[in-house]
This record gives structure tokens, C-alpha cells and sequence, in this order.
């Protein structure tokens, strides 16, 4: 959530970077309500000042035997009236509130004003494989093998959710074992958090109100189902302030998750592509708001040590403006190149959210002893999604006979080298 303050100091300004993101915002609601309440605020100050001078006036009346009857009476319709300033100084506030929940985060400076499609490709790593015999898809591959079962899957719970079988089941879960130990040897504080949460959670990851259609709900207990485990992590310290000796915290979490992924999706997002259900390591800091983007370079190095490790090309990219999800500041994707299908798929998306989940979490530190907390800042990365990694392990290490070779980190936990 964005800082009042802030768009009181510079609303032109601020209302040109939000803009870049998506033309239709405007702030002009949101300042003129702010006036109001600061209107409100002033007049309910100076009421209840006059009714405390009203109120040691009936006093000293008293005291000297004189009648107060008026005086009281008018002292009355004065908290009558302080009742409904207030009512309506509520109703303002909560409406602000309301509006501010709906913006997005400023993209700091560094991010390409743009569309979607105009990320921009930072490096690369590695070079895609060449082939020299007719290459497969990943599902093909899958149902050939037996290690994908999306018909199976359908009959369980309905379409676009995925089954491993046998060496498919193994490989999964060799991903996730070698992504969650390479974290926590690197200096991350591993988690296994609950997989459900409640709205206030939701809130502070920013998952709610806005895309509250995108998340699987559970009405009778009032939880939300993880959509990803940065809406897990940032709340591990909500309420809490930290001192800045504990920073930065590092987590690793393992999660499933769950995503209704609302809408239609072609050809080309079949397989893992597009799931409503998915695996996921995650990495996620709180840090010192002076040091947030060294660490976001450093958590977009975590990431792509995993991708190395399992020898896969990738390409680094950086988000447009338009491509940024609502809490992110600035994100940096890690994609890789899937030749069944002759394009790139992101498989981690590396953010800093700078304070604008600590705000709705209220999660501060003290930069020294009796000095006022500051917000932290908040980062996340995949580290990694497993379902478009595991599609990209099976489509580039695809061999001539027909055999999949698998990642040399991973043969001993899969316990083979080829599928």
C-alpha cells in the first residue's frame, strides 16, 4: 500500500509513474478525499477542544452556584455533532483505504516504460540445444513415458491440474529436495508454512481485494489456498518490529500451489505450462530499505545458480511496467527456452516490493536504538517453480533413442540417469 505522505508530496509526479503501469489510473479521488479527512480531522479537533472549555466553564458555574441548563444544553448538541463528524470522518477514511488497497506500486525508476511484450533481455546463459532428429513436446514425452497422467488428473479433480507417475513422481520431488537444500546452504532459513491462510495474510501479500477471483477460497473456514508462499512468508513478521542487526532475513519455503488461472489459454499452454495446481521452492527477504536492491540482485544470482546447477539455457529479463504484479516495485524473470515449442517461459520472477507489503503488515525495523522504525522492505523469488522447469528438463535434454538424460545433480535422488 502506498504511503499517503507520498502522494500528497509529489501527485503529479506519482500519478505519471502509476499511469506508466496502466493509463486508467487517477489520483484525483483519493487527494480530494484526503482533504476532506484532514478538513474533518481539524473541525473534530476544534469541537472537542471547545467542549473540554465548555465542560471546565460548567464546572466553575457550578462552583459558583450560577445555572448551567444552557451552557449543558449546548455542550450536547456540540457531542451531537463531534458523533456525526466522526461517522463521516470514518466513512471518509475507510473509503481512502479502500482506494489505496487498489493501487499499484510505483516502478522505480529503472524499470522500461512499456507493454507486456517489452521486457527487456538482460543476458543469457548457455545455449539452446541442438537437435538433429525430429524434437517432442513435453507432454509427449510425458505420455510416452508414463511420467505425466494429465488424463488420470482430470478424472480426480477436472482439467489443467497434473499427475506424475513413476519416474515423473521422482523427478518432482528430486527438484524439490535439490532446490530447497541449495537454498538453505546458501544462508536460507528454511520453512514449511501452513498451505492456507486467512484474509488478513491475503491483504498484506496484496493477493486481496484485488484478485480475489484468481485465488481458490474455502468458504465454510474462511481461507484462501497458497497461491504462492510470498503470501505465506511476508507475514512472518507482521506486527513486529525488527532491529536493524537482524537484517536481512532470508526464508526458503517449500509450498504447493494453487491457482484458478480464470480464462481461456491456447495450444501452446498445454502440459505444465498452465496449472491450476504447481510446486514451488521460494525464496523471500525482509530487508533494510537502503539495501533492497543489492539484495534483489542477489536472490536473481540464487535463482539462477539452481537453473545452472541443473545445466538448462536461460535468459534474464527485466519487467515492463505493465508487467509488474501490483506490490512489485521492480521485477527481474528468469526464463527458459523450451524447443518443443520455440519460446521462453518464466520459471522465476524476482521482485522487490520495496515497504509496500510491510505497510499492510505494518512490519518495521529500528535503524538504531530509540530511533522511529522504518518499513522494511520485502523481495521474493521462485527458486523455483518446478512444473515449466520440469517441461524444460524433459523437452532440452530430449535424446535421439528416446531416452530423457536427467540433470547430473539429481540422478542419485532420482536414482537413474535416463528416464
Amino acid at each position: 500500500m502506498l504511503d499517503i505522505h507520498r502522494l500528497r508530496e509529489d501527485p503529479i509526479g506519482i500519478e505519471k509513474r502509476l499511469q506508466s503501469r496502466d493509463p486508467s489510473i487517477g489520483l484525483t479521488e483519493i487527494l480530494k478525499l484526503d482533504e476532506k479527512r484532514l478538513s474533518l480531522i481539524q473541525q473534530v479537533e476544534e469541537r472537542k477542544a471547545e467542549r473540554n472549555r465548555g465542560s471546565q466553564e460548567v464546572g466553575r458555574l457550578k462552583m459558583d452556584g450560577k445555572d448551567t441548563s444552557k451552557l449543558i444544553a449546548s455542550l450536547s448538541s456540540l457531542a451531537e455533532e463531534i458523533a456525526h463528524l466522526d461517522d463521516e470522518l470514518k466513512q471518509v477514511s475507510a473509503r481512502i483505504d479502500h482506494l489505496l488497497a487498489l493501487l499499484p506500486n510505483v516502478p522505480h525508476p529503472s524499470v522500461p516504460v512499456g507493454a507486456k511484450e517489452e521486457k527487456v533481455v538482460l543476458r543469457s546463459y548457455k545455449e539452446s540445444p541442438l537437435f538433429d532428429f525430429p524434437i517432442k513436446h513435453h507432454l509427449e514425452i510425458g505420455e510416452e513415458k508414463g511420467i505425466l497422467d494429465f488424463g488420470r488428473a482430470a478424472t480426480i479433480a477436472g482439467a489443467r491440474f497434473p499427475m506424475y507417475m513413476g519416474m515423473g513422481a521422482r523427478l518432482e520431488m528430486a527438484l524439490i529436495q535439490f532446490m530447497f537444500s541449495y537454498h538453505a546452504k546458501n544462508g536460507y532459513i528454511p520453512v514449511i508454512p501452513p498451505f492456507l491462510a486467512n484474509s488478513e495474510s491475503f491483504f498484506v501479500a496484496s493477493q486481496l481485494p484485488k484478485f480475489a477471483d484468481d485465488v481458490y477460497y474455502c468458504e465454510k473456514d474462511d481461507l484462501y489456498l497458497n497461491p504462492t508462499a510470498e503470501s505465506l512468508l511476508v507475514n512472518l513478521h507482521r506486527g513486529e518490529i525488527l532491529s536493524l542487526e537482524d537484517l536481512p532475513l532470508n526464508y526458503v519455503a517449500y509450498t504447493p500451489c494453487f491457482r484458478r488461472e480464470a480464462g481461456t489459454y491456447g495450444e501452446d499452454e498445454r502440459g505444465l505450462i498452465r496449472v491450476h495446481q504447481f510446486n514451488k521452492v521460494e525464496m523471500f527477504k525482509f530487508t533494510a530499505q537502503e539495501t533492497s536492491y543489492s539484495e534483489l540482485d542477489q536472490i536473481v544470482a540464487d535463482a539462477e545458480g539452481v537453473l545452472q546447477a541443473l545445466g538448462v539455457h536461460y535468459r534474464v529479463t527485466l519487467l515492463s511496467t505493465q508487467d509488474l504484479a501490483q506490490q512489485s516495485s521492480k521485477t527481474i524473470d528468469l526464463e527458459v527456452y523450451l524447443p518443443g515449442q520455440g519460446r521462453y517461459y518464466e520459471v522465476s520472477s524476482c521482485s522487490n516490493c520495496e515497504d509496500f507489503q510491510a505497510r499492510r503488515g505494518n512490519t518495521r525495523y529500528r535503524p538504531a536504538a530509540l530511533e522511529k522504525p522504518l518499513y522494511v522492505h520485502t523481495l521474493n523469488g521462485s527458486g523455483l517453480a518446478t512444473s515449466r522447469l520440469l517441461a524444460a528438463i524433459l523437452e532440452n535434454n530430449q535424446m535421439k533413442d528416446g531416452r530423457v538424460r536427467i540433470p547430473e545433480v539429481l540422478k542419485e535422488m532420482v536414482g537413474a540417469e535416463f528416464i
